[in-house]
């Protein structure tokens, strides 16, 4: 009895997946291209969890199912770094590289050397797709990087931080879990299981909230045009937040902006974006980084910390990492350069 609980349960988190792969896909027609890579991700996952679970149960399961569910491994690793890349950069993807170039490799293998007359040889073949799953999820790293300085720094995280934290970590703990199970073992279906399920969960709270979709976040502006007269106005006005260095308040939002150039906050993201490429935060920050430089160069007395915070940075580390990004030093580095 305990048996047929855990295969329940485990084959339910590869079927989940499966019907999470097809939502995502048709997703994608309706929203961003970036869903396309999501519900593949799911897809390759659902094959390789249905295949240890009935592998697990069955172990006369066939070869060639055997064989399939152990070459889907190879496209998780890229399909997570494309989805996570797509998702945080607006440029196109060359998907084709990720994709063709390990589809190629792992048929020829497969052909070349079938599983059911080269076990031995699959035992390697599996060490190196895990080896490289393993390097993607190392590569994909830099995309969930500044969620977790926003949590270090205790920002507050959008839908789309979370949503894309949980699947990189859902991945991550799923990879383990064959790593050091003997990639056969129920758990990581039960353990698949319980990730899907979260993700739907999340979802769910996600689309039945009163804000825009997460989903549609990179289209907000489609088809919306900003008057030629607000246009200006802005123009005229945004010196405003740079002139009395309003931007030095750590609490300093896109409504406190809008509050003062009289503009809704929608017409004022819409026109960052399209006007000047940048959003908000972005703006802000290369002000606050302008302001830093000034007190670098100046203020001797002050400790780098401290110019952090009166440049209106709420945390040492988001200071340093915005500065460096911006920069390409350090801002110890950088006063070391510029001292007078």
């Amino acid at each position: 009895m305990q048996n047929q609980f855990l295969f329940f349960f485990s084959a339910l988190g590869g079927f989940n997946a499966l019907l999470l792969s097809l939502y995502f896909a048709v997703q994608a027609r309706k929203k961003n291209t970036s869903n396309y890579f999501l519900s593949a991700l799911l897809f390759v996952l659902s094959i390789r969890i249905i295949k240890s679970v009935f592998f697990y149960f069955n172990p006369q399961l066939g070869n060639i199912f055997i064989q399939i569910g152990l070459s889907a491994c190879i496209l998780i690793g890229p399909f997570l770094f494309l989805y996570l890349k797509s998702s945080v950069k607006e440029k196109k993807v060359n998907w084709s590289i990720h994709f063709f170039s390990y589809l190629t490799l792992i048929t020829t293998l497969g052909i070349v050397y079938p599983y059911v007359e080269n076990r031995q040889i699959w035992v390697w073949i599996v060490w190196a797709i895990y080896a490289q799953w393993l390097a993607y999820i190392i590569v994909a790293y830099k995309f969930i990087h500044p969620i977790l300085l926003k949590i270090k720094g205790k920002e507050s995280l959008k839908k789309i931080d979370i949503w894309l934290l949980s699947i990189y970590l859902g991945v991550t703990i799923i990879w383990i879990a064959y790593y050091t199970a003997n990639y056969t073992s129920y758990i990581v279906g039960a353990l698949s299981f319980s990730f899907i399920l979260y993700l739907i969960a999340l979802l769910l709270i996600f689309r039945n909230n009163n804000e825009p979709a997460f989903f549609q976040e990179k289209e907000k502006y489609k088809n919306k045009l900003i008057p030629l007269e607000t246009q200006e106005h802005i123009d005229l006005k945004l010196s405003i937040i740079a002139d009395r260095e309003l931007f030095v308040n750590p609490n300093f939002t896109l409504e406190d902006a809008a509050k003062e150039l009289k503009v809704t906050k929608h017409i004022l993201s819409q026109y960052l974006n399209e006007k000047l490429g940048k959003s908000f935060s972005n703006l802000i920050n290369e002000y606050r980084i302008e302001k830093a430089k000034e007190l670098l160069r100046n203020e001797k007395s002050h400790t780098v910390e401290s110019i952090g915070y009166d440049s209106g940075f709420n945390s040492k580390s988001t200071f340093f990492t915005t500065f460096k990004k911006v920069t390409g030093l350090t801002p110890t580095e950088y006063q070391k350069n510029h001292s007078k």
